[in-house]
């Protein structure tokens, strides 16, 4: 039998040695049972466990060496992956702090601001908000209500009405001092669009300032550790140098400038910047996801229920298959998820460590990032819920973890962005020089350069490809079968789409019909795309292995995580074509079968994850 630590030296990817000093850390230290605690006690220790936090690396590791960081934007990121192990509540709040106030200041903000803020938001001696999302508008940050009017040196935040509130702000309610506050900045009655200023909230000895009016949102279904609050702003006035002034400013004589002319393009040029958070999350929801799948198959391995016939002998609930169907597939994906969360963490890592960013690369981060938060925080909510429902009565003690996980990770589908808007931004990410060409054309003008671009490129590519290949019918583990399903699958469904706002372009139709009647093809096309990428993820991580044991058992899961794709889709590969009924059946048996060959090495492959074992039930 293998032993887990081979598997961990795969996983561990490309900061081993960082993940292993975080998970001995965890170890060392003992979690809190928080079920017990109200929420101003649960407030109270993680306020506390944050301060401890700061004074280890996590706080240091995203930010330039120049202030006191250590300079390692993926290691940042790894490190919040890792602290998903453990109380949720925690990383949020350390996300929170360190990744969106922090991030946003490094990120929009310029030396000034990070000789400034940065040594304070790294130490704790500033704790901070990150003051975007609005009661009226959360998605459509582009549209936001709250004004930044500037007026003889200063800019002047109002909150001009409730639905204009920033709500759900972590940090807000008990301990942020100062907001990164997102608003239409305005000068002489013309609004440039959405920056971000510094604004403090509270004065050193925790009363609100002047004009700052602050609620907190109450008990939630999850994250009672976190403190998150309401912020009204009534004609509070901050400093002109207050605003993260990296995309726009004003200068002495009270003239607005920016690097980036058109509004649209610096409004999604700045939000492009703030990607660390997005990523974070899906790596967190991966890691509590393996914290599930850890514990619902040593629960299966260990309870015994029912005999065999003629024996004494009760058999392990993973020996049943219907209970490896259960389990093994979503584990299967979730190895894959961690692969494709270790790319894309080396993507922002090289991505965002030069000074200036390519714009192409930033791009397909930003659309990645999209893509994988979506499909790990689903994919987070469903098997948390299917380990639950695998424990049976165990599962739902409190005591047992999944309760809290599935608590805790179930608002992680809707943070960081809403998982529909972001498959919707995956599919717009695949059309070339997306913002550039259509920041500033009309719905309906973009709708017709969609169809032209896509079609174009799309048609392009399938071209090259006549017929899918044929494989005998004991292929069904063939890599090249496997990919040129997913491959074709996700062209299919790109170049139908196009199709689809092609005819419609070419008519009268209402802008906002035209996109909407598609709605569903979208996002059907964003969720084939990051199958795809999953996939080859999965794959460059296979090859990568040099242990050639381990190799061959993650071949095994790399087939079982592919072949349970194509059979949860398989309606769309008869539908088109792609498969026969007859294969269909045999995906499904092969699936089963791997389910039986994988059994063994169920615990391993658990075990693997290497969480530390007080935070398992």
């Amino acid at each position: 039998m293998i032993e887990p630590a081979r598997v961990t030296e795969v996983l561990d990817g490309r900061w081993p040695s960082l993940r292993r000093e975080l998970r001995e850390r965890l170890a060392d230290s003992k979690p809190a049972d928080t079920a017990r605690l109200d929420v101003d006690a649960y407030r109270a220790l993680v306020s506390d466990q944050l301060r401890e936090l700061a004074a280890a690396r996590h706080a240091r590791l995203g930010f330039d060496r120049a202030h006191g960081g250590e300079g390692d934007i993926g290691g940042s990121v790894v490190s919040f992956q890792v602290l998903g192990y453990g109380d949720l509540s925690l990383m949020v709040k350390a996300g929170v702090q360190w990744g969106l106030f922090g991030g946003a200041i490094q990120m929009l903000g310029t030396e000034r601001h990070h000789a400034r803020y940065l040594p304070d938001v790294m130490s704790l001696d500033l704790p901070g908000c990150f003051a975007m999302t609005e009661s009226g508008h959360g998605s459509d940050v582009q549209h936001l209500r709250t004004t930044a009017r500037y007026d003889n040196g200063e800019f002047i935040v109002d909150t001009p009405d409730d639905d204009a509130r920033k709500d759900y702000i972590g940090n807000a309610a008990r301990d942020g001092r100062a907001a990164v506050v997102f608003a239409q900045l305005i000068v002489d009655d013309r609004s440039y669009g959405v920056h971000a200023f510094v604004v403090p909230i509270r004065d050193a000895d925790g009363r609100p300032m002047p004009g700052v009016r602050i609620e907190d949102c109450g008990p939630k279904a999850g994250l009672n550790g976190v403190d998150n609050g309401r912020l009204w702003f009534d004609g509070v006035r901050v400093p002109k140098e207050n605003l993260l002034n990296r995309y726009g400013d004003i200068t002495d004589e009270g003239t607005y400038t920016s690097p980036i002319e058109s509004d649209s393009r610096r409004f999604f040029t700045m939000l492009g910047t703030l990607v660390r958070g997005r990523i974070s999350v899906a790596g967190a929801a991966g890691s509590a996801t393996q914290r599930a799948l850890t514990i619902a198959v040593h629960r299966a391995e260990t309870r015994r229920q029912f005999r065999r016939p003629d024996s004494d002998a009760e058999i392990p609930l993973l020996d049943y298959l219907a209970h490896q169907r259960k389990l093994l597939p979503a584990l299967a994906k979730s190895y894959a998820l961690h692969f494709a969360q270790d790319e894309l963490v080396h993507m922002l890592h090289e991505v965002h460590s030069t000074p200036e960013p390519d714009p192409i690369a930033q791009r397909q981060l930003e659309s990645r990032a999209a893509g994988i938060k979506a499909v790990a925080t689903w994919h987070a909510t469903n098997t948390i819920q299917t380990a639950r429902e695998a424990c049976g009565g165990a599962g739902y003690l409190a005591a047992n973890v999944l309760p809290g996980l599935k608590a805790d990770t179930d608002v992680f589908t809707t943070f960081e962005g809403d998982n529909t808007v972001l498959l919707q931004l995956v599919a717009k990410g695949l059309l070339t020089d997306y913002r550039d060409n259509f920041a500033d054309l009309s719905p309906l003008a973009t709708a017709r350069l969609v169809a032209e671009q896509l079609m174009g490129t799309v048609l392009e590519r399938i071209a090259a490809r006549n017929v899918i290949a044929r494989f005998d019918d004991d292929d069904l583990r063939s890599r090249a079968w496997q990919r040129s399903l997913f491959e074709d699958r996700e062209q299919h469904v790109l170049s139908g789409l196009a199709g689809r706002l092609r005819a419609a372009a070419s008519s009268d139709a209402d802008p906002f019909d035209v996109f909407n009647d598609v709605q569903d093809h979208v996002l059907l096309a964003g969720r084939t795309h990051i199958d795809r990428l999953v996939f080859d993820a999965f794959d460059a991580a296979v090859e990568r292995c040099a242990d050639e044991e381990v190799k061959a058992l993650l071949g095994q899961v790399f087939d079982l995580y592919a072949l349970a794709t194509i059979e949860a889709d398989r309606a769309w590969f008869l539908e088109h074509g792609r498969i026969t009924s007859a294969r269909a059946k045999k995906v499904i048996a092969e699936v089963n079968a791997l389910c039986k060959e994988l059994r063994p090495h169920a615990v391993t492959l658990v075990d693997a994850f290497a969480i530390p074992r007080q935070y398992l039930a």
